[in-house]
């Protein structure tokens, strides 16, 4: 008998090049919308290695390769943002910048509506105020 084979959000949402073009989104977002300006200056002017290190970690996180894993270890999100002052207001607009992104990327509505959900709950985990 062959074995289930779930398919996973990764997949679901088009593999790399997809979530390459999410991520891009999201950092452009950020960087032009006033509503954002509070996590926008959290950040260096060059977004590169950041738009990296979320691509790498969204990957793992969603059940694609584990690239962020292989080059850093545990991901510690928690940690790893504590030196930012995060609370209400900035898993907003980080939140805000997401949705955006994820409106302007082609998914079927059940993957956003998980994903929204997905990134809701870690984003409120890394609230530290």
């Amino acid at each position: 008998m062959d074995a289930v084979t779930e398919i996973t959000p990764y997949e679901l949402l088009g593999g790399e090049a997809v979530l390459r073009q999410l991520v891009d989104r999201f950092y452009d977002i950020m960087a032009t919308d006033p509503r954002a300006a509070g996590i926008q200056a959290m950040h260096a002017a060059d977004t590169t290695l950041i738009r990296q290190k979320l691509f790498e970690f969204l990957s793992g996180w969603l059940g694609g390769p584990q690239l962020f894993i292989e080059k850093y270890g545990h991901p510690r999100l928690r940690a790893r943002h504590m030196p930012f002052a995060i609370g209400e207001a900035e898993r907003d607009q980080w939140l805000l910048c997401m949705f955006q992104a994820m409106a302007e990327v082609p998914m079927e509505a059940a993957l956003r509506a998980h994903l929204e959900e997905a990134f809701t709950r870690t984003a409120d985990f890394m609230r530290n105020q």
